[in-house]
């Protein structure tokens, strides 16, 4: 194994995973990357799918001697890779204790590293390097798009064969690419950080893509999604709306984000919220009204303004509160940009696990969870865990009369089911409301429609609905 410095010299990429460059160093070497990795000990094992294969997002941590391995075998002094690659001084637990001098490695997943993992772009690599070979780098979510070359580039996390996406025909997505870096730098400005910025901008716009299948008047994201897919997404919809969100909606993410930090707007919404007089926030107000029409979407008005319990009431609140001077201290309830978990948008990796396993079993309760709106899944999470207390509870009931213990018994699992049943109808009512097809529930929860429609009437009656 040759371990010469400058013998067949790999330079790293900006931003690239460890595990990326030793990949492409065995390439040069004309060997496979498994071979390579024998001149390091690791201490665990390649994480991988869990319907097997390697993830493309692995990451490797080394130790000082493993380090000095891979300088030599790429050719590159140890302070360049330093710079280049965000894992190299990354410390694993499984490294701390070695034998002086022997080359260790830790196999680690590189989003819990140094944050969301990308491919690069094969054809900014081959014009790097004079090889298109495969990279993996880190590279947050608002630099996606590789400008050059019109390519959206996929997150390494999730388990599907596409690295990137084909911009060519959506010139709008490449110009949101551009024109991020002045939002970001207006975020700067405002005393904002820019990645929370585009976070909840992020949030924002994912909560309107799920809502936007019952939009007639949505033209601009479909023609956008067949595009991605190659001209048609109808043969896989819902794959490729999973897949093709985040190039599709970011246009729309850049342009909400700079909506969000306009002083301007902010004005529209202590207007609206009767500034000295408050008042609830009207359905019709100039805020929705002309942030619709900055999208291009002038009907969107009503529909923005009227998602309670969303990403965008939530920062509308906060806005409002600072103008009143009634946030408190310092905190989430007074700072515009503060994400609430519930409304984080899910990952492409995980709506596309929810998705497998939908389909591998029909009815598991997967996607009908995640069809719920998180303010309903609080209230389902609640009753459970009320239904896995009782349960606790019973474990630790003292022995007794038998009888005793079989009515003690018999109660708690009865009100524990009476819990489970109630969350049941709460997560159906709520599926239901919120747009999923009747029919679609009943094949989720394997019932008749008719004997769903009746439990779900009674349901209603019951809460007042």
């Amino acid at each position: 194994m040759p371990h010469h410095p400058g013998l067949l010299r790999t330079a790293p990429l900006q931003g690239e995973t460890t595990s990326s460059l030793i990949c492409r160093i065995a390439n040069r070497y004309g060997m496979d990357p498994k071979v390579l990795r024998s001149c390091w000990h690791w201490r665990n094992y390649q994480p991988g799918h869990d319907g097997g294969g390697a993830r493309a997002d692995a990451e490797v941590l080394l130790n000082t001697p493993g380090r000095q391995i891979l300088a030599g075998l790429c050719g590159v002094e140890e302070g360049v890779l330093a710079r280049a690659l965000p894992s190299w001084e990354q410390q694993d637990t499984k490294l701390t204790s070695e034998e002086d001098g022997v080359p260790a490695a830790a196999w680690r997943i590189g989003g819990a590293v140094a944050g969301p993992v990308a491919f690069g772009c094969r054809l900014c690599t081959a014009r790097r390097t004079g090889t298109a070979v495969r990279v993996v780098r880190y590279a947050p979510r608002w630099e996606r798009a590789c400008v050059r070359h019109g390519r959206w580039l996929l997150d390494a996390d999730a388990n599907q064969p596409l690295e990137h996406l084909d911009l060519r025909g959506l010139p709008e997505v490449v110009a949101a690419q551009r024109r991020w870096a002045s939002v970001a730098r207006r975020a700067v400005r405002a005393g904002a950080e820019p990645e929370r910025v585009f976070a909840l901008a992020q949030a924002v716009v994912a909560r309107w893509w799920e809502q936007a299948l019952q939009w007639e008047r949505e033209t601009i994201w479909p023609r956008r999604l067949h595009q991605v897919a190659g001209g048609d997404a109808g043969g896989d919809l819902e794959r490729w709306r999973i897949v093709g969100r985040d190039a599709v909606v970011f246009p729309e993410v850049v342009a909400v984000a700079d909506a969000l930090l306009d002083p301007a707007m902010a004005e529209l919404v202590w207007a609206d919220s009767g500034a000295g007089r408050p008042r609830a926030l009207p359905g019709e107000g100039m805020f929705c009204r002309r942030l619709g029409e900055r999208l291009g979407r002038g009907w969107l008005r009503p529909l923005a303004a009227t998602d309670h319990g969303g990403p965008l009431i939530a920062w509308m609140g906060s806005v409002i509160r600072l103008g009143r001077g009634a946030g408190g201290p310092p905190g989430y309830d007074n700072d515009p940009w503060w994400l609430r978990q519930e409304h984080q948008s899910a990952t492409m990796a995980g709506q596309l696990r929810v998705l497998g396993k939908e389909k591998k079993a029909p009815g598991s309760g997967t996607m009908w969870r995640a069809a719920v709106p998180a303010e309903q899944r609080r209230l389902i999470t609640s009753a459970v865990d009320s239904a896995e207390e009782q349960l606790l509870q019973l474990r630790g009931v003292q022995i007794g009369p038998t009888a005793e213990v079989a009515r003690r018994l018999l109660r708690g699992l009865g009100h524990s089911a009476g819990l489970i049943e109630n969350a049941w109808k709460r997560t159906a009512v709520a599926a239901v409301n919120g747009g999923v097809p009747l029919g679609e529930v009943a094949r989720w929860v394997d019932m008749p429609v008719e004997v769903l429609s009746q439990i779900l009437t009674a349901g209603r009656q019951e809460n007042g609905g």
